[in-house]
């Protein structure tokens, strides 16, 4: 039986009928409009304030809150107290005569967002244009700038210059007015560890909140397939790779870093041939945190220094994995890549407009990276060379045999592995404990070998990890032995910068020695070659060395130390007559038979000293 105006002014029965339907958005939509037009039908023009009275009451006396007006969004996810705002599908606008307009459009907060790590608050805004719903995460003093605010006009919403003010001044109102009303949750802008909450992003019901930009990676790290079908898969690389178990293991290893106490590390597959597995090895790295698509988890050297930094401090403790070092080039467009700017663990400090600085940047992760070259040049500092495990592979020694079917199997199946493995690492201080007792064990046997401690440090934190994966997720007593990793591990002469510094000058003084006779009729005269000693102008020893990336100071200092250079009192030079003209030398001995037995008389060649 239809109702009548007197149902509708005086029973509840018609609202009771609307609102039944309220669990389905849709299907209650429907049926407002129905009543409403059978309602005027009837005579009776005010069904849908009237269900809003009545919708609030239900809510009052579920939660003790009355909302004395409240907004009427179609669709809204959220009814509050407008207080003297109308919001309606029409927008938010107040007063009489001449209205003040702080949107043309439904806009309203729904949700407050509490950042674990920082603590900062963001706004979670719902709004609609032309019937369709949106949302988005702002930060609070954003809302609160009418400079800033002008930003979401980007977004589709309708702010200006001329309203930012009036809409600033709404969703201040509406936040405040409905504090205890709008749902607070736990958000997150990074991945890793987070004291007293969980690792990143396994905490539940946790919110993304971060870097637009970043939230395919944050997406990234998920599950899919099983973990039995991504075992199948990779128990049978592990039977054949070392190297790739030794990726693979360093991929665990990142988030044992902050645990044992050590600093980040890089893990550096390099080969100038094609089809040798490199970036299959990634992808197999890539699969034991989530989707290894290149492109979701897995970046490219494509980016500046500032973003490789924002990167690596948003995975904090999972591994950076970047493909590709040629895409990097300096000047010269040859690979170029600063190891220092990620294995510091310390992003740079950056100033702010207002004359404070930003939050400096920190991570503790292993960063796996692949390339045509070795990451470092024979230049390079030996602090960047001490901090890179490079591995070479060739069509002789592939790093992964069958590459398309292993990348196509790790895209089936990902992102369990490396849950489970942070689950165990973190249920309970005897599990980091074990942890730490397997990196010292391994580093104190790793440093009585020709390598050094932060070789040891990088080998160890591997070593380590991949004795608790196996034992944990793989159960197939195929853990890691130390020699097997040794073998990638750089020696002491290797990563001294002046040991290499001195092998380089010896080798050019051979490729030079045309113009190392003394004189010369044409051409240019570098010095004088006499007996086991090379006798190289100042100015020609610091330009050759300059040029091949070695600090001139720094290796001269380095060869008188050692005895490898003759020096007259606190010069690091002895005055030689070279083409009929007295210059200062460097005075260099070469290398012997004996490389470690240092000359220490020059004999017959003194006889031009000053």
């Amino acid at each position: 039986m239809p109702y009548t105006i007197d149902d509708y002014l005086q029973t509840p029965a018609p609202y009771e009928e609307a609102y039944a339907y309220h669990g389905n958005p849709f299907e209650y939509s429907q049926k407002v409009e129905q009543m409403a037009r059978d309602a005027r039908q009837a005579g009776f023009n005010g069904f849908k304030k009237m269900l809003a009275k009545y919708t609030e009451g239900l809510k009052a006396a579920a939660f003790g809150i009355y909302l004395n007006n409240a907004t009427e969004f179609t669709g809204q996810p959220l009814e509050i107290d407008a207080g003297d705002w109308t919001a309606d599908d029409f927008g938010v606008r107040r007063g009489h005569g001449v209205e003040e307009e702080a949107c043309c459009h439904p806009i309203m907060p729904v949700e407050r967002l509490i950042n674990i790590d920082s603590g900062a608050e963001k706004l979670r805004l719902w709004y609609a244009r032309s019937r369709r719903p949106r949302e988005v995460i702002v930060e609070k003093s954003l809302l609160a700038s009418p400079q800033k605010i002008i930003a979401l006009a980007d977004l589709g919403i309708a702010v200006n210059s001329e309203n930012a003010k009036t809409l600033i001044q709404w969703l201040h109102d509406a936040e405040n007015k409905n504090y205890e009303l709008i749902p607070e949750r736990k958000s997150v802008s990074r991945l890793g560890y987070i004291p007293e909450e969980g690792f990143s992003p396994y905490v539940d019901g946790l919110i993304f909140d971060g870097d637009a930009n970043y939230r395919p990676i944050f997406e990234a790290v998920s599950v899919k397939g099983s973990l039995g079908g991504w075992l199948k898969s990779i128990q049978a690389i592990r039977e054949s790779s070392v190297m790739a178990r030794i990726v693979l293991a360093a991929s665990f290893a990142s988030p044992l870093v902050s645990v044992v106490g050590a600093l980040p590390f890089f893990v550096h597959l390099w080969g100038g041939e094609s089809g040798t597995g490199k970036t299959v090895a990634l992808m197999i790295a890539a699969s034991v945190w989530g989707n290894p698509e290149p492109g979701r988890y897995i970046q490219t050297f494509n980016s500046t220094r500032v973003g490789q930094e924002k990167l690596a401090a948003f995975l904090n403790h999972l591994p950076v994995l970047i493909d590709e070092l040629q895409l990097t080039r300096n000047a010269r467009g040859k690979p170029e890549f600063d190891v220092y700017s990620l294995a510091e663990g310390v992003g740079r400090t950056r100033g702010t407009r207002t004359g404070g600085i930003e939050r400096t940047p920190t991570w503790r992760n292993c960063i796996i990276t692949t390339g045509e070259t070795p990451i470092t040049g024979a230049g390079a500092a030996a602090g960047a060379v001490n901090r890179v495990i490079e591995i070479e592979c060739t069509s002789s020694a592939k790093v992964v045999e069958n590459g398309h079917e292993t990348a196509a199997a790790v895209k089936k199946d990902y992102g369990y592995a490396g849950r489970e493995f942070v689950e165990r690492l973190y249920e309970d201080a005897s599990a980091q404990e074990f942890a730490r007792t397997l990196y010292k064990e391994a580093f104190r046997s790793l440093s009585d070998s020709d390598t050094t401690e932060k070789q040891a440090m990088a080998a160890a934190v591997i070593y380590a990890a991949d004795r608790l994966a196996t034992e944990w997720i793989f159960r197939d007593g195929r853990a890691l032995e130390l020699d097997e990793i040794s073998g990638f591990l750089a020696s002491k002469a290797a990563v001294s910068t002046g040991d290499r510094g001195y092998r380089y000058m010896c080798d050019w003084a051979a490729q030079n020695a045309n113009r190392l006779q003394g004189t010369a009729e044409q051409g240019d005269v570098y010095g004088m070659i006499c007996g086991d000693w090379v006798w190289i102008i100042g100015s020609v020893f610091r330009r050759a060395a300059e040029d091949a990336g070695y600090s001139s100071s720094a290796l001269l200092s380095y060869l008188r130390e050692r005895g490898l250079i003759e020096t007259r009192g606190r010069a690091m030079t002895r005055c030689k007559r070279i083409n009929g003209v007295k210059v200062e030398c460097v005075c260099m001995k070469l290398i012997g038979e004996n490389d470690e037995e240092i000359c220490s008389e020059v004999g017959e060649y003194e006889q031009d000293f000053l």
